[in-house]
């Protein structure tokens, strides 16, 4: 008897986004716990960016502003990655992590958020995208990485009736989007 194909993997594209970003961050040479920080920074301004132009969230200049000061006292600290400045911050024990106003996020609740979000699947899923993210120098990854994503996202709906919805994520579109 042939083995069961795995069921479809249904996933809303924040997590999508948060686990590229985090691979594409290692490629560039960010320790794994900095990526994580990463690319929940890059998966959360991207979602911001999106209700603000559905209507769901109001503009907030200051903020945005405010978002890109790292340590205390001010300091601008950002990293580039995928197209955005992400701020940064220094965690009690020295790690570089993305900032949430002045104070660094947590690795493991990004972990944690992705182990929910992708289950028994996430391995598998990171596998791929870390097959992807080798098949470029790590600057042209940092370049192109967002439009790779768009390849291999989750299709939902435009508009409202997409916001949060969860839809399939075809593992085999990651291991082909440099085609």
């Amino acid at each position: 008897m042939p083995p069961l194909a795995e069921p479809p993997l249904r996933v809303n594209r924040a997590p999508v986004l948060t686990l590229w970003a985090a691979v594409v961050a290692e490629r560039l040479g960010h320790p794994s716990d900095t990526a994580l920080t990463l690319g929940a920074a890059v998966a959360g301004t991207a979602a911001r960016a999106k209700a603000r132009r559905l209507g769901l969230a109001e503009d907030h200049p200051e903020e945005d502003r405010q978002s890109k000061r790292g340590d205390a006292g001010g300091e601008v600290r950002a990293v580039r990655l995928l197209g955005r400045e992400i701020a940064v911050a220094r965690s009690d024990d020295g790690m570089l992590l993305a900032a949430h106003g002045e104070r660094p996020q947590s690795p493991a609740s990004v972990g944690n958020y992705l182990a929910r979000a992708f289950g028994d699947r996430l391995g598998e899923v990171r596998a791929a995208m870390e097959k992807l993210a080798s098949s470029l120098p790590p600057e042209e990854l940092n370049r192109v990485g967002f439009r790779l994503y768009e390849r291999f996202r989750p299709e939902v709906p435009e508009g409202v009736e997409g916001w949060g919805a969860k839809a399939v994520l075809d593992i085999a579109r990651i291991r082909k989007a440099t085609e």
